[in-house]
């Protein structure tokens, strides 16, 4: 049976942490992109991934910043895994030094294929709405029917998920994972257990859905 992982993004509570674990989140992800209302420190990062027990990952989110930067962070702060969120290139993503996913941000006249291949020494290819003016944690989301099925393996998707469509972006996309902040949220950067606990089960439901066929 095809279970559909989970990252819950953009946490900035133990409050949060607590709940997403509790909930069954395989993941969650923490932002180091000062702008962002879900912003962390270093310092509150590293408290927050001291909270998670065995096989829950951290995620560590940059947008645009150097190599340098990013090692610096991956000395203070325990994450297992990066998210380029920017416009990175391949070889600086590959040079921090530690397993990586790349957010491609679904703008008009996005070639997957092209990118999957520029970007193959990624873990996963993040999906995600595109909005000139914020990198991410928009709340939108983008046409589904935009990903090659050849690519679903590889595909983390993001991008306007909420409890209300999750089982259906599931049964359509069939991604190997999902990303949620905002769909989550009872205000920005503030995570709400009880639309986590809702969201949890929509990937349950879409799941279900999957695997009936």
């Amino acid at each position: 049976m095809t279970r559909t992982r989970v990252k819950i993004c953009g946490l900035t509570r133990p409050a949060d942490v607590a709940a997403a674990v509790a909930a069954g989140a395989d993941a969650i992800g923490l932002v180091f992109y000062p702008p962002s209302p879900r912003a962390v420190t270093p310092e509150l990062a590293r408290e927050l991934c001291n909270l998670l027990p065995p096989f829950v990952t951290a995620v560590g989110l940059f947008v645009d910043e150097t190599a340098a930067t990013v090692r610096r962070v991956l000395d203070e702060v325990p994450l297992d895994l990066v998210q380029f969120h920017g416009e990175e290139p391949p070889d600086l993503c590959a040079s921090v030094g530690r397993r990586w996913i790349k957010a491609i941000r679904m703008r008009p006249g996005v070639e997957l294929p092209v990118l999957a291949a520029a970007y193959r020494g990624a873990a996963g290819l993040l999906l995600d709405a595109y909005d000139p003016a914020r990198p991410g944690g928009t709340g939108l989301a983008f046409d589904w029917g935009r990903i090659p099925p050849a690519l679903a393996s590889r595909i983390v998707l993001a991008g306007g998920l909420d409890p209300t469509n999750i089982a259906a972006a599931i049964a359509r996309v069939r991604p190997y994972a999902v990303d949620v902040s905002g769909g989550v949220e009872s205000a920005r950067g503030v995570k709400d257990p009880a639309k986590i606990y809702a969201f949890m089960q929509g990937v349950r439901d879409g799941d279900n859905a999957r695997n009936a066929f």
